[in-house]
């Protein structure tokens, strides 16, 4: 990390798929050929590198976002290993923000699934340059042409191999390179260190000139020399093939497709050469752009370190040692150790205490961070997920990050009065921690009330309270979290007066409410002609609308999907307030609410069910029961995979009831696809004669 590196050999990666592609196996034979790790971590054994927690050993899976660095023929890796699980998409979403370049990994027997569709989405929204890895070709039913046939039916940009495997399953040996035209076996005995390049075989070279003419065919969009050189039928050089493939990466347009076994040691070299040949450094890439703080001028920073510093913060870690971690990427400029960072969105200036280059769990002191650079950062106070942090004497706001509402909710309670402060004290720092968990007290029962995006969620933030923060608790069943919306138009009145000698309190509203358009939770506008209410007051008459919508009209569940227009109103010269027209509104939105037919929403989700055919008719029959809506069935590989959207509240205990009707041979993954009204003869059960609790 010294002052005099080259950007240009920095690569900022994310490795991102479904669970159990193989992500963290990957990123472990990464980390052993780089030299950065001297024996092989597996995550069957509990001994990943990457998978540093206690929830992540023994479950298998991978919880939280990791970082590293590692170096190639020269060049910097930064590599942010993510979770494949549904329930923790967040992590994928806030490292995908802030990086260059990622590599999608697909499981050659499952193809294109359901986690691998929406991690490919996020990297879409925010224009991450790709190239994949189709792993686990030694695995019987593996599929190498039917992957990425699969890839070019569901994403948009053009998935072409440069490898192809020589055999699948059991009869994997090797990779043949489309670019070098060769051949390469590795030596077992060095877990994959050394290996052979050799001509390619015989009983190969038909299908090999046949990939390598549809991957130049593919390429002659993105550079002349090799239209030239395709057309006239001249041999095409390695340089043109190289540089071609990169633009159409860097343009977002093409995805190079390789493949190999990574448990089996194969073919992750041949990745990395990929990712430093093929993947963007930051100069590659447009400059960042962001706002004034007055949000009237957009500003651009570019990644050199004689701009203004510039970065984001992405994620947020308490550490047991040093209390708060702050994760970064520097965009621009230099942040160095003792130096000042200005928070714009607070106006807080941070002091920066020391900056950590991290190697999952461990990490070491550097004195400076340079543009294009990911690292953590101890000494902020105040800075959370998503905030810029820039020089003082530069300030610009970068864009903002969103983050998915929680869809189900547990109450929490402490054991002990020695708890109770425990816990508030660690639903606090997991609350920063995590954007997608909730926590808040429920003032009708006084219960603490924690929220998050599935059962493993909020299984593992229970876990790391008691571990953590040693906080005993009685925890609740999961519950479903419902909103509530309206279905009509209304005009409402809401009033607050109060006269008690002296100066009083004054506050009167008319307000339109009508349900918002396209999905928004909240629009609030101002049509008041006149002056009959003072412009002073209108926030105050905002802020109210939004606090009433945290407690519905049905069953006190929070409101969402609702317009509000101030009309009109009146005032008072002496006993007016800020107070008295909050409450004002908060009343109008009340009354209006239940006047404008409310109903109860509830999340649905997407659903994707993989078992055998023999038991393709319970299952379709079970998802009917549970008031899903079967999209479609698809065969893949002697099973039968159904795609169905399903209210959560049907789904609790499903995959008990799953492996009941497939006698243990099923599987299922579930992730939140929208919120949809509950029907009416099922709210009125639910609802008619029970308040929420």
């Amino acid at each position: 990390m010294s002052e005099m590196k080259d950007i240009q050999h920095i690569r900022n990666i994310g490795i991102m798929a479904h669970i159990d592609a193989g992500k963290t196996t990957t990123t472990e034979r990464i980390l052993y050929y780089t030299g950065k790790t001297h024996r092989i971590g597996e995550v069957d054994d509990g001994a990943a590198t990457m998978d540093w927690m206690d929830q992540e050993k023994e479950r298998g899976i991978t919880i939280t976002s990791a970082a590293t660095t590692c170096y190639w023929n020269k060049y910097q890796i930064n590599i942010i290993d993510t979770p494949g699980h549904v329930d923790f998409t967040i992590e994928v979403e806030r490292s995908l923000r802030v990086l260059d370049g990622a590599v999608g990994l697909f499981c050659a027997v499952g193809g294109v699934e359901p986690q691998s569709e929406t991690v490919w989405l996020q990297a879409d929204k925010y224009h991450v340059p790709r190239i994949a890895f189709v792993n686990k070709m030694d695995r019987v039913g593996a599929d190498f042409f039917g992957t990425v046939r699969d890839m070019n039916e569901k994403f948009d940009q053009t998935c072409v191999p440069i490898q192809i495997p020589a055999g699948e399953g059991d009869l994997f040996t090797g990779i043949v390179d489309l670019i070098a035209m060769s051949y390469r076996t590795i030596v077992e005995e060095s877990l994959g260190k050394e290996f052979v390049d050799a001509p390619i075989p015989d009983d190969m070279k038909a299908e090999s000139e046949k990939a390598r003419e549809k991957l130049l065919e593919a390429l002659s969009d993105f550079d002349d020399t090799l239209l030239d050189d395709f057309l006239n039928e001249r041999p095409v050089d390695r340089a043109d093939v190289v540089r071609a493939i990169r633009k159409g990466v860097i343009d977002c347009k093409l995805v190079p497709v390789l493949c190999g076994s990574s448990l089996k040691n194969q073919g992750v070299q041949k990745l990395l050469d990929a990712i430093v040949e093929f993947l963007p450094s930051p100069q590659d890439l447009p400059p960042v752009k962001g706002i004034s703080v007055d949000g009237k001028k957009e500003l651009v920073r570019k990644p050199q370190d004689d701009e203004p510093a510039t970065a984001l913060a992405f994620k947020i870690a308490t550490d047991p040692h040093s209390g708060k971690l702050c994760y970064m990427r520097v965009y621009s400029g230099q942040v160095k150790s003792g130096s000042y960072l200005l928070n714009p969105s607070s106006g807080i200036k941070e002091r920066v205490g020391r900056i950590l280059l991290m190697h999952s769990n461990k990490r070491s002191d550097i004195p400076v961070a340079s543009a294009g650079d990911i690292v953590a950062v101890i000494g902020f106070r105040k800075t959370t997920t998503g905030d810029t942090l820039c020089d003082p004497k530069h300030p610009i706001l970068l864009d903002l990050m969103s983050f998915p509402e929680p869809v189900i909710w547990i109450a929490i309670e402490p054991k002990s009065k020695v708890d109770q402060d425990k816990l508030l004290e660690a639903l606090a720092k997991l609350e920063e921690e995590d954007p997608t968990f909730k926590a808040r007290i429920n003032e009708e029962t006084g219960q603490t009330i924690i929220a998050g995006m599935g059962e493993l969620h909020l299984e593992i933030i229970v876990d790391r309270m008691i571990r953590e923060f040693h906080v005993q608790a009685n925890v609740g069943k999961p519950s479903v979290a419902y909103k509530e919306t309206i279905s009509d138009a209304v005009d409402c009145e809401g009033k607050f007066i109060r006269q008690s000698g002296g100066k009083g309190q004054y506050g009167h509203v008319r307000i339109h409410l009508e349900p918002a358009q396209n999905g928004t939770p909240f629009v609030f506008e101002n049509s008041m002609k006149g002056n009959a209410i003072p412009k002073e007051f209108v926030p105050a008459i905002e802020k109210g609308i939004r606090n009433a919508m945290t407690s519905g009209v049905i069953a006190g569940y929070p409101m969402t999907g609702i317009k509000a227009i101030l009309l009109d109103g009146s005032s008072h010269e002496v006993d007016a307030s800020e107070l008295a027209f909050e409450v004002a509104a908060s009343r109008a939105l009340q009354d209006g609410a239940r006047k404008a037919k409310p109903i109860i929403l509830e999340p649905v989700m997407d659903v994707e069910i993989i078992c055998p055919e023999d038991y393709m008719g319970s299952v379709v029959g079970d998802m009917n029961l549970r008031r899903g809506k079967i999209l479609g069935m698809v065969p893949r590989n002697k099973v039968q995979v159904i795609k169905a959207t399903v209210p959560l509240g049907e789904m609790f205990g499903y995959a008990t009831a799953l492996r009941n009707l497939t006698q243990g041979r099923g599987a299922y993954t579930m992730q939140f696809a929208k919120y949809a009204p509950l029907p009416v003869e099922v709210s009125n059960k639910m609802f008619a004669t029970t308040m929420f609790n």
